[in-house]
């Protein structure tokens, strides 16, 4: 696994109605997110057009620190409850920094 800087975004719909409910469920995972090792930031961010759509970006010091991430309890356990939000999977995307 690569040891170089790994950045994920996430799009995620929500279903309309339940936006207030779905920041409360997430408010707590980005904060136990950003204390973990190899976590550089962890933002949730609204759309202004659409507040029904949320746009996850996240970066990671590493592919194997990303790895790790997504297997931690309160992940699993949002995860467990995409169903009860979503209108459709979450449309997620690795990136890595060409230029600085």
């Amino acid at each position: 696994m690569s040891s170089q800087q790994v950045t994920v975004t996430a799009r995620l719909k929500v279903k309309q109605g339940l936006e207030d409910k779905f920041r409360a469920e997430f408010e707590p995972v980005i904060a136990l997110t950003r204390a973990e090792d190899g976590c550089i930031n962890y933002d949730l961010h609204q759309s202004i057009e659409d507040p029904s759509v949320f746009l996850l970006h996240e970066n990671w010091a590493s592919q194997a620190i990303l790895d790790q991430h997504l297997q931690q309890p309160y992940i699993r356990a949002l995860g467990a409850k995409a169903e009860e939000f979503l209108i459709e999977p979450p449309e997620v995307k690795l990136w890595q920094q060409i230029i600085n």
